[in-house]
């Protein structure tokens, strides 16, 4: 093992870690996590103390079918499951219509419990059993509304990919779990050891929570038509090129009024306006994982001038790019930034 994944690891207790278990379970909800927490013994504790110990659980113990199609056999019947150290609760399409016995195992046994986590809709069953009255949470983005309005003492952040608040961590869709994960890890062994696990895994190494769960790209429309979507793919790319109105339209092969009410119609946002987003994304992203100065990440965003991208991210975010990037660093990927 690398001796910088040794540092600081003298006194490792093993962990227990109870994955909740139900018909119509998302997969990749458990097997996600769980390959994360067990990937951590290559790198924290020994043999004969593992830094985790994962059991499985679901009512009376029974095999539960996954929403994929799988399979699963528990380890436990939740009844029989004693002093955990974290419960892990992921979602799926199940969640609608799980065993009350279940939402009323989270209501009396959860409150007792180090730490609770949810993965993507997972946070439906923590409200159902009032975990999450009165805290803040999220989930998946296609979920958020019906979280809010189902549950209207609870606060639903559709933004971020994991919320921390207390001592329960709601992540949002799917592949958030691994984030989450290796968020919680982090907090265990170091960052050392998370980011042997997401090489290990060929993940990103850490997404902090406050990231958005889906990118410009992702939120806005993608175009109909080939040449404005070609547009959109190029100027992402290209980030440091001409992005005006007449430069874009001249690619679209259109007229610059032409291309400004096509891509308006068909995109959801004005040209500007989305190369603003895609401009702010980059500079977000290279703030949080380089070591550029802001004014070499301002000269490859586009920016005119380290104080046009300064301007850009107080108008959007009410910070500078460096105080920005001091508070990505400043914190660990668990601390409650949204409380």
């Amino acid at each position: 093992m690398d001796e910088m994944c040794v540092a600081g690891l003298a006194g490792v207790r093993t962990q227990s870690v109870l994955v909740i278990l139900f018909e119509g379970v998302q997969p990749l909800d458990v097997a996600g996590p769980v390959d994360v927490f067990s990937a951590a013994a290559r790198y924290a504790g020994s043999a004969s103390v593992p830094p985790y110990r994962i059991r499985t659980a679901s009512l009376g113990g029974e095999d539960v079918r996954s929403a994929g199609g799988l399979r699963l056999v528990p380890d436990l019947d939740l009844a029989d499951a004693r002093d955990f150290d974290l419960v892990l609760v992921p979602g799926g399409p199940g969640v609608v219509d799980v065993d009350s016995g279940l939402v009323s195992w989270l209501r009396e046994r959860a409150p007792r419990v180090r730490r609770v986590v949810s993965v993507c809709t997972g946070a439906y069953l923590l409200a159902r059993a009032g975990l999450l009255d009165g805290r803040r949470a999220t989930t998946h983005w296609e979920s958020c509304d019906y979280l809010a309005d189902t549950f209207p003492q609870v606060t639903v952040d559709p933004d971020p990919i994991f919320v921390r608040d207390g001592s329960i961590s709601t992540s949002a869709g799917v592949t958030t779990g691994v984030d989450l994960a290796l968020a919680l890890v982090e907090e265990d062994f170091g960052r050392a050891v998370a980011y042997e696990i997401a090489r290990l895994l060929v993940v990103f190494v850490r997404r902090p929570g406050n990231q958005p769960q889906f990118s410009t790209q992702l939120a806005a429309q993608i175009a109909r038509s080939d040449p404005l979507r070609e547009v959109q793919y190029w100027a992402a790319a290209h980030l440091a090129s001409d992005l005006t109105v007449p430069a874009l339209a001249r690619r679209a092969g259109l007229s610059p009024r032409q291309f400004a009410r096509a891509f308006v119609e068909q995109v959801g946002v004005t040209p500007g306006r989305y190369v603003d987003l895609i401009r702010l994304e980059a500079a977000r992203r290279m703030l949080t994982d380089t070591r550029d100065g802001v004014a070499g990440v301002a000269r490859r965003c586009g920016y005119g001038s380290p104080e046009a991208m300064r301007r850009a991210f107080m108008r959007e975010l009410g910070l500078s790019p460096t105080e920005y990037r001091h508070n990505a660093a400043g914190r660990t990927s668990l601390d409650p930034v949204s409380q």
